[in-house]
Order: structure tokens, then sequence, then C-alpha cells
């Protein structure tokens, strides 16, 4: 018999954005440029030449954005801090206007409701430590914990939740190593750098937290489960090393304090001998872990595929999203497992999971019609649920993305909103996928029991 489908009373049902994809006005009020608006307008970079100039508007039409939540009945929001609005040239002098900018959206949460959760790194490094090395300058992890603190200062009285980075492995297999996100740099030398040095610079703020925050803090990664294309042992091979570079990479540090194997294969002479006190640092204990999940990859050796030797295998008769993504539920339920099993069943957020789908390009009579993102939803919070009852101690889901937004250097060719936004007039519609949420969150689950066409 199936067991019917109900969350925790306090379980957080939210949204998530970024600072750069949403709010615009990326030079308001005093703020310093970041390594995103340099590569958004150097040409070619990204889809059509679109830029974050003004994106949302997020940051002049918050209080809307915070209502629309509100309607939809969520309880929480996860949303990053531009380092730049704070400190316009990394560090040192304080540009309180942006500073303030943060405070009045996490009154307008709390006012409404609805818990934030800070994210202080979302791959919108200032472009004036970028001209210093950026990732690649140990003292970064300094500078990080130095605006860290400053922000913790701030708004810790009122924020409960605080996310340190945001996907680290993105920023150094598309910043560093593959060049298709800013900073745009393809080296293999610089990317095991990077990826240390942003575990540092976790492993600082966590460091700096204790000494004067009162709450949680944790770090937020992308995990994609690799499974074997067969069992012949180079598709195994290949399928550790896959995981090992994607997944293992960023959490044995922080869980186990050692990195995986298998990176020194990768890397070869370019993967460094580590010092103790660096590893030290990264494994500060933290108090939850977020989880960005969207996809699975079937893997299968590739002597040609650099520098993993691994490559995908597109699966016949699935489901794909706009992005090129296999849609997999089960493949949430298994990650979750995972780390439950490797690291000790630590507290954890889904703190994004969503899709991008081809959306109606016109809003007739205030409704956009997103039959794929619903069943997406659907399967994946059924799967969240799965892992619960397993055991893992699942606090919260986050649906990627509260608004369509700029989808990095795809720009605004990918929606993944479940609020659909006319980028010429700026308005706000709730998707069909919005509506089917909210009756999720109103029903803690239990609309998930009702056949699929019930809703929404």
């Amino acid at each position: 018999m199936t067991k019917k489908i109900e969350f925790p009373s306090n379980f957080l049902w939210g949204s998530a954005t970024s600072a750069y994809q949403i709010e615009g006005s990326p030079l308001a009020d005093g703020a310093g440029p970041s390594i995103w608006q340099r590569f958004a307008h150097t040409p070619g970079m990204i889809h059509d030449g679109e830029t974050g100039d003004i994106a949302c508007d997020h940051y002049r039409r918050y209080i809307d954005d915070v209502a629309l939540m509100r309607r939809l009945g969520m309880n929480a929001y996860r949303f990053s801090v531009s380092w730049s609005r704070v400190l316009p040239r990394g560090r040192g002098q304080v540009n309180p206007a942006g500073l303030d900018f943060y405070g009045r959206l996490v009154d307008a949460l709390l006012e409404n409701g609805i818990e934030p959760m800070v994210t202080l790194f979302h791959w919108d490094l200032p472009a004036a430590l970028d001209d210093l090395g950026g990732w690649l300058n140990p003292d970064i992890a300094n500078w990080f914990a130095d605006y860290a603190s400053i922000v913790f200062r701030k708004l810790d009285d009122r924020v409960k939740m605080w996310v340190t980075l945001n996907e680290p492995w993105v920023v150094t297999d598309r910043g560093y190593l593959h060049g298709a996100i800013a900073p745009g740099h393809r080296n293999r030398f610089e990317a095991p750098i990077a990826a240390h040095h942003l575990l540092r610079a976790h492993g600082a703020a966590v460091q700096a937290y204790r000494s004067v925050g009162k709450h949680r803090i944790g770090l937020v990664v992308n995990l994609e489960p690799k499974y074997s294309a067969s069992n012949e042992p180079a598709d195994r091979e290949a399928t550790a090393r896959a995981d090992a570079y994607m997944n293992r990479q960023y959490l044995d540090p922080v869980f186990l304090g050692r990195y995986p194997d298998e990176l020194g294969e990768i890397f070869g002479d370019a993967w460094p001998a580590w010092p103790a006190e660096d590893l030290a640092l990264i494994r500060r204990p933290i108090d939850f872990l977020g989880v960005n999940y969207y996809t699975r990859n079937v893997t299968r050796c590739d002597a040609n595929a650099w520098p993993l030797r691994a490559a995908p295998v597109r699966q016949k008769g699935a489901t794909y999203t706009e992005t090129g993504w296999e849609v997999y539920a089960q493949g949430l339920t298994d990650t979750l497992l995972w780390v439950m099993e490797r690291y000790g069943n630590p507290p954890v957020y889904v703190t994004e999971n969503g899709a991008a789908f081809f959306d109606a390009p016109t809003v007739e009579d205030d409704r956009v019609e997103d039959p794929l993102r619903i069943d997406y939803l659907r399967k994946h919070i059924k799967a969240i649920h799965a892992a619960m009852q397993s055991g893992v101690d699942l606090r919260g889901y986050f649906v990627w993305s509260l608004l369509d937004n700029l989808e990095w250097s795809l720009g605004y060719s990918k929606r993944f909103g479940i609020v659909h936004v006319d980028f010429a007039s700026l308005k706000r519609t709730p998707k069909d996928s919005a509506h089917f949420y909210s009756k999720v969150i109103a029903t803690n689950g239990l609309v998930l029991n009702e056949p699929a066409h019930a809703a929404p």
C-alpha cells in the first residue's frame, strides 16, 4: 500500500533566486561592478548580448515580489547578497546604501511571514578582487570572511539561516576550466586552485560566523548522481572519476577532511598537495547542507573527453528540459540518501530544484500553462518525501526559481521561473506551476496524493 504523502508542519516551502540574475540596477546607489557585469558586456559571452542591467528589476520591485511570495503561500525565500553592493571594491569601504537594501528586503520578508535564507556568494565576485587574482589569490579567504562578517553584523539579528557559497563546482568548472561563465578562464592548473580557495573561504566564513553569529550556517552544492552506463570496469572507473570531480570534491573536504583520490588522476601534475591546516579550516562544522538538484548523469568511458575521460549517455525515451537535462526524479531521492549514508545524515535543505521548459511566449487571460514543469515539480517533491521516509533529515524545499530571469550565459532564452516575467514590461504572471506549488504548500503535500489531472 502506498504511504500517504504529507510533510511536517514546520517544513519550509520556498523559492530561490540570485542577485545578478534578478536584481538589475547593478551600479545603483554606490555599488561596484562584479565580474558578471564585465562578462555580460564582453561581446560574444552571453546569448544575444543580453545583460543583467535590468533583469527582473527586483532591486526596485522587491516589495511586490515579496507580496507575490506571500500570495503563493511560501514561508521561506533564499536569495543572495551582491558582494560588490556591500563592498564596491570587495574590501575596505562599506557602501551603506547597498547593505541597507538587504536589510529592507529581510524586513519585508519577515513582515510577510517568510523566513530568509541568505547566500553570501552566488558567483558575482567584485571585479576589483578579480583584478587581484580572484579565487586564485590565497588572500581571498580572508577577504570573504571580512565581507561575510559585515553582513552577519547587519542581518544576523533577523536572519537565522546563512549560506557561504553557492555551487563552487560551477564556479571552478565553468569559470576557470572551460570558460563558459565569468571570469571566463580556461586553465586546468587554475581550476583546482580556485576550488580549494573557495572551500577555504567557506571555512573562514564559518569560523567568522561562530564569533558573531547566533544561528545556523551551511554550504550549498549542486549534486548530480552518476550512474555507470555498464558494468564494464572502464565505465565504472569513469563514473567514479565523474562523481569525485563533481560531488565528492566539495563535500569530502567539508565532512571528511580530505579530497578524493581520483582528483590526482584527473588533474595530473595540475593537482597540488594541500597543507593540513587548510583542510582543518575547510572542515569546520556546518549546521546544514543545501543540495541543488536538477538531473542525473549516466556515464561511460570516453578517452577523448577531457579532463575526466568520461562522457554522458543520452537516455532513449526520456524527457529532457530546454537545457538538455534529463528529467529523473529518482536521482534526487538517491542523492539525498547518498548524502545521509556518506556524511552522517546532516540536516539538509533542497535549496534549488526546477526546470526550464518552453512556456507560452504570450500571456493570455493572465495565465501561462506549463504542464511539463508541474509534472517535474510533482515528481521531485514526491522524491524528497520518499527520501524523508527513508530517514533523511530534510528540512525544506526551494524551487528554482521564483521568477524567469537571466540564465547566466544563456541570457533570457531559458525560463526556469514558476512566475512568468515579460522582459519588456516586467509584468509578473504566476504560471500554472506556481498555482500548483501553492496548493502543495497549502496542503503540506497532501495534494500530491490526488491524481495528476486534479491540479492545479
